[in-house]
C-alpha cells in the first residue's frame, strides 16, 4: 500500500511485544510509538550493516521545500537532562560543548587524573630538531609550595626593573623576591627596595648594571596553596577548586 500521508490518534506499533513505557489498551498514551526495530532515518547509503536499533544518516529529500539541515540529531528537552543514555557512548569526530563538563570518572580518564596528580606535570612533543627524526621531547614543570609566577629579562644600563602592568592586580607585593646575575665583572648589585611597579637596583659606585634578572610573586586573584592536609586522596583537599572564601587570606611566600 502506498499512501501519501498518515495520521494516526492512537499509537502506532510496528512488531510485536508489549511496551510497558506507552502502556496498552485503554491506558495506552494516545501519539506514541513503538518499532521493534532496527530503524533506519536519513540516506539509504550511510549504513551498509544493522550497526543499532536507531540509526541516523544525513537528510536525503530532495523535496525542493525541504532545507538541507546542519545536523542529523536534534535535540531539544528540558533541563537539566535533555539527553540520557545508559551505557557506553562512542564518538568518531570532536566533542564540542558550550556550557559545563561535570564527570564522575572512574575509567581511563580518572587513571589519568590519578597519576598527574602524583607524578610530574609533563608535556611531550615531537622532537624540534631535524637531525632527531624519530626522537621526542620530554619536559617536567617546577614545583613548589606556593602559586607561583615570574618575570625574568636583561637589564642594561638602567636601575629600575619595570613590573609589568597587570602584576598589581595579579600578585601579592609583599611576595615579591628578585634574583639578579652580574654579566661581564662584578658589581656589587643590590636590591634597595621595591613595589608592585618597579625593582630599584643599585651597583658599586661607577660601574653601569648589566645583568640578568628574575622577579618571582605569589598571585592573589586565587587563594593560597593548602600545602598539607589531611586526607586519603586529592579529593580529601580542603580547597581544591582554590576558590574557597575561608581560605581566601592564605598565603605561602612573605617577603616583607
Amino acid at each position: 500500500m502506498q499512501f501519501d500521508d498518515v495520521q494516526i490518534g492512537g499509537q502506532l506499533r510496528v512488531g510485536t511485544g508489549v511496551y510497558r513505557a506507552i502502556k496498552e489498551g485503554w491506558q495506552r498514551i494516545n501519539g506514541s510509538a513503538a518499532i521493534e526495530g532496527p530503524v533506519v532515518l536519513g540516506d539509504q547509503e550511510d549504513f551498509g550493516n544493522n550497526e543499532a536499533t536507531l540509526m541516523v544518516g544525513k537528510n536525503s529529500n530532495k523535496d525542493v521545500d525541504c532545507i538541507m539541515p546542519r545536523s542529523a540529531l536534534g535535540v531539544s528537552g528540558p533541563k537539566p537532562t535533555a539527553i540520557k543514555t545508559q551505557g557506553n557512548m562512542f564518538i568518531t569526530g570532536d566533542l564540542f560543548v558550550t556550557g559545563s563538563v561535570d564527570c564522575l570518572s572512574t575509567g581511563r580518564l580518572e587513571a589519568r587524573h590519578k597519576v598527574a596528580d602524583k607524578s610530574p606535570k609533563l608535556f611531550d612533543m615531537k622532537h624540534p630538531s631535524p637531525e632527531m627524526e624519530g626522537y621526542r621531547l620530554a619536559h617536567a614543570c617546577i614545583e613548589g609550595p606556593e602559586v607561583g609566577v615570574y618575570y625574568r629579562g636583561r637589564l642594561r644600563n638602567e636601575k629600575e626593573i619595570i613590573l609589568p602592568d597587570y602584576w598589581k592586580d595579579l600578585v601579592h607585593m609583599n611576595s615579591i623576591s628578585v634574583q639578579l646575575q652580574p654579566i661581564g665583572a662584578h658589581q656589587d648589585i643590590i636590591v634597595k627596595r621595591w613595589d608592585i611597579e618597579k625593582i630599584y637596583l643599585q651597583s658599586k659606585s661607577g660601574i653601569p648594571i648589566d645583568c640578568f634578572y628574575h622577579v618571582y610573586a605569589e598571585r592573589k586573584d586565587v587563594n593560597g596553596l593548602i600545602v598539607e592536609y589531611e586526607g586519603e586522596t586529592c579529593e580529601d583537599h580542603p580547597d581544591r577548586k582554590g576558590d574557597d572564601p575561608k581560605y581566601a587570606d592564605t598565603m605561602n611566600t612573605r617577603t616583607l
